[in-house]
């Protein structure tokens, strides 16, 4: 007689990742298109350069400023509207909002945080800075997390 157990029902937990790493996937396929949407706005106002810092801690973080530069002058973002997409993730639905180049901008930062480094404003938190190069068509991220450590030592004599 042969014996066969069932299979284990799936964990509660499994699913919930499984569905975080859909999320993901979802939000890191629209970033290719939203920056080319905010760079196809940047250029032709003659914007070179955007820096944006960031600073964040106990479980609150914020973007603390956004500078942009046409060359190494410093130079307002245009005021032209722009679109950008964006995943949910309760579901599938790809939505679309339009919304100033600031705001686009700051959106961008929020979501390359949270892709890379999701909790980024939790406990000591993080720091750091975007620079939005037009010309080279990149976004880099420079990340500096914080972190409280003990160094303990015991000693019988």
């Amino acid at each position: 007689m042969t014996q066969s157990n069932p299979p284990p029902a799936p964990s509660p937990m499994a699913d919930i990742v499984a569905r975080m790493k859909a999320y993901e996937a979802r939000a890191a396929a629209l970033m290719p298109a939203n920056k080319a949407s905010l760079f196809a706005v940047l250029a032709p106002a003659g914007i070179t350069r955007i820096d944006v810092t960031f600073d964040g801690y106990g479980d609150s973080g914020q973007i603390e400023d956004v500078q942009a530069y046409a060359g190494d002058t410093p130079a307002a973002l245009p005021e032209a509207p722009l679109t950008l997409r964006s995943v949910s993730f309760h579901d599938e639905e790809i939505r679309e909002q339009e919304m100033t180049v600031a705001e686009a901008v700051e959106t961008l930062s929020y979501n390359a945080l949270s892709q890379t480094h999701g909790g980024w404003e939790d406990n000591d938190g993080a720091y750091g800075a975007f620079v939005f190069d037009v010309a080279a068509g990149t976004i880099r991220l420079d990340y500096n997390e914080r972190y409280t450590s003990v160094d303990a030592h015991h000693h019988d004599f």
